[in-house]
């Protein structure tokens, strides 16, 4: 007898449990949104469009700080949804910031250019992978290391700031950008604290001075957006180290 029938038999209703089980449509959205602007940034900087690859990839920031907090608001959290995240992130916070760096500084530097690069695209790996396995036995106030948007933050907002001011062609243009895109690749494997925000809680009241912080400072950031974002990460950037400095000075025993 020809046994494909049982074997079938035994095999479908596993798979249709599989498939019935489904993903959650809306948080894997904003994950695709992100995904496509990380992508969308590689082609803009591909064809000389740097400021628009800079503006995609801090809107792949934004759009990447939603699913999540979509998905526990809506009680719709899944593994699927937390490795297509960090797939995500790879594309939109590894590539392409270090493509974009390449093709608008880092070429003029030769091999040192792409190495530069790679180092900023393997820090960016190692930092999701450090992420995903130490989620449940760090603090989890403080990242260990860099989180990687601030990364991409940083490097793309290098290049937004200096084509907002009209620099657009010389040599110290790709030694800086050689710079901050090593020390943000460092910086993402280092074990230095940076604060998360992640005990921040949006749902209590908040005093009316609060209200009106976040709109002076939603002033300012229109005011100059390239300006502003990009000392704002570099401010971040440097926490980190301020931090680790400041715990290491306290935990040294008095003379």
């Amino acid at each position: 007898m020809d046994e494909t029938p049982r074997a079938a038999a035994g095999y479908t209703p596993r798979l249709g449990r599989l498939r019935r089980r489904g993903i959650y449509f809306l948080p894997n959205l904003f994950t695709t949104a992100a995904l496509f602007a990380g992508f969308y940034a590689i082609v803009q900087a591909m064809m000389g469009r740097f400021e628009v690859s800079a503006v995609a990839i801090y809107t792949a920031i934004v759009l990447d700080g939603m699913d999540g907090r979509i998905a526990r608001w809506t009680r719709t959290e899944s593994e699927f949804g937390a490795e297509y995240d960090s797939l995500s992130d790879m594309v939109s916070f590894g590539a392409a910031p270090a493509l974009v760096m390449y093709v608008w500084a880092l070429s003029d530097l030769g091999k040192l250019g792409w190495i530069s690069a790679f180092i900023y695209c393997a820090g960016a790996a190692l930092r999701l992978a450090r992420f995903n396995t130490n989620i449940e036995v760090v603090d989890k106030r403080f990242f260990q290391g860099m989180p990687s948007p601030a990364a991409a933050a940083l490097v793309a907002g290098l290049v937004w700031v200096l084509d907002d001011l009209g620099i657009r062609r010389a040599d110290w243009i790709a030694w800086i950008a050689c710079a901050f895109t090593i020390f943000a690749g460092i910086t993402m494997v280092s074990n230095m604290p940076f604060y998360s925000f992640k005990d921040l809680n949006l749902r209590k009241r908040v005093p009316f001075w609060a209200v009106l912080a976040v709109v002076a400072g939603i002033v300012v950031i229109a005011y100059r957006p390239p300006a502003v974002l990009f000392l704002l990460f570099v401010c971040y950037a440097l926490s980190g180290y301020v931090l680790w400095f400041v715990r290491r000075a306290r935990r040294r025993p008095a003379s």
